[in-house]
């Protein structure tokens, strides 16, 4: 009996000792009674170092301070908060770093009395891949919106030449005033031309500002948003120069605020990816429309992205969302891809509907509906922001203006 209990510590002590884990058993005083090699390799002491020691040595502060309360409370009240369950925490090694590990926690009686098992991983290795593809989605996705700036180029350096053309026209016509013989200056016609410029002027900054703030790369930051505030925005740097190609673009959004918890810079990629999908789509398509339009349903936030154009390809429908297949000549087929994994991240989905009469297309992207009363809930605070914002029928603000482009009337 004594060499087959012998035999069985033996085997018992074996597998301590090749499991990759760490192992540690601790008693009703949270004695530590034993401590495998990977326990010894995970925190710098020997078995011989922490036998007998309170299983505090290879916790942080934090943690040490409230354990023996815990095993008190656990002892008495046999209420759990780990045993059983398992969840990360942070523990020390023997030179004081504190590390990330997984902790699994299970209970044995014995003859001696209660005894726990900790089973422990090292989880440094894994939040460091976590981290690194991490940077690396970041910068797929960064490459991403540079690839969209690039294919917005043309229509970009249009918009932002309207305002600079008119802004030289209106200060012209403020130096043939001055110039002109025998004749006082207009003053107050001069201020009411400076003001037109300086609207010019405003106009050009804000594209400029948005496309920064669209192009910068920046940590991910989620945070509780007005999803009609995302979706206009984002049009209005979509939709630049849609309304010179005969393209309207009209918005549909309830009065009510529909908030989301997101990456706001992501979630406007998407919805500019799906608008700028929408504009090349109705290149050659006389009276073309693009309808936004975002609501409640349910548990969910949904915004449309619905055109009037051909409809998908059916040779690439079954591919739309996979990376490098492009639905234009000379895109790098990342666009889709990366917005539907954007989605995906947030607990969401993005797929496509086909239009009525097999014309046009209706992209649908679904995010969780979240309440954020101390942010973006209150009404009060929205209205404000969507007044600032003049938001209203981007077709007609984006519109050129007559006046900017006629000296005449300006003088």
């Amino acid at each position: 009996m004594t060499k087959a209990l012998d035999v069985s510590g033996a085997r018992l002590e074996s597998v301590l000792n090749t499991a990759v884990d760490g192992i540690v058993v601790i008693d009703e005083q949270a004695r530590i009674l034993m401590f495998n090699r990977a326990c010894e390799s995970l925190f710098g002491y020997k078995a011989e170092e922490v036998m007998g020691r309170n299983v505090k040595c290879i916790m942080p502060d934090s943690y040490a301070s409230e354990h023996d309360q815990y095993m008190h409370n656990y002892l008495s009240t046999g209420t759990r908060k780990i045993i059983g369950i398992g969840r990360e925490v942070s523990a020390r090694h023997r030179d004081g770093t504190v590390f990330p590990i997984d902790l699994s926690v299970g209970e044995a009686e014995t003859a001696d009395g209660r005894q726990f098992i900790g089973i422990i991983r090292d989880l440094r290795a894994r939040q460091e891949n976590e981290r690194r593809l991490k940077d690396l989605q970041g910068q797929i996705v960064h490459i991403a919106r540079l690839s969209a700036i690039d294919e917005m180029g043309a229509a970009l350096a249009h918009e932002l030449n309207q305002p600079l053309t008119a802004i030289m026209l209106y200060l012209q016509a403020i130096d043939r005033s001055f110039q002109k013989e025998g004749q006082a200056p207009d003053l107050r016609r001069i201020t009411e031309i400076l003001q037109k410029a300086v609207h010019e002027a405003d106009r050009a900054g804000g594209i400029i500002h948005r496309l920064r703030q669209f192009v910068e790369r920046k940590e991910t930051d989620r945070s509780f948003q007005d999803m009609r505030m995302l979706v206009d925005d984002a049009v209005e740097l979509a939709s630049l120069g849609a309304s010179s190609r005969g393209i309207a673009v009209r918005m549909d959004h309830p009065e009510e605020p529909v908030t989301v918890l997101v990456d706001p810079i992501q979630i406007q990629q998407i919805v500019i990816n799906l608008v700028r999908n929408a504009v090349d789509a109705l290149v050659a398509a006389p009276d073309g429309i693009i309808i936004i339009s975002t609501r409640r349903e349910g548990h969910a936030t949904v915004t449309r992205v619905t055109d009037n154009g051909p409809g998908i390809d059916p040779g690439i429908r079954d591919a739309l969302f996979k990376a490098f297949r492009s639905t234009k000549p000379n895109g790098l087929g990342i666009g889709l891809a990366i917005a539907r994994t954007i989605a995906q991240n947030h607990q969401g989905e993005l797929y496509f509907e086909d239009g009525p009469d097999g014309r046009g297309t209706t992209f649908v992207l679904r995010l969780p509906f979240e309440r954020a009363d101390q942010d973006v809930g209150d009404e009060t605070a929205c209205s404000t922001r969507c007044a600032e914002h003049g938001h209203g029928d981007l077709a007609e603000s984006l519109a050129p203006h007559p006046q900017t482009l006629d000296p005449e009337r300006a003088e």
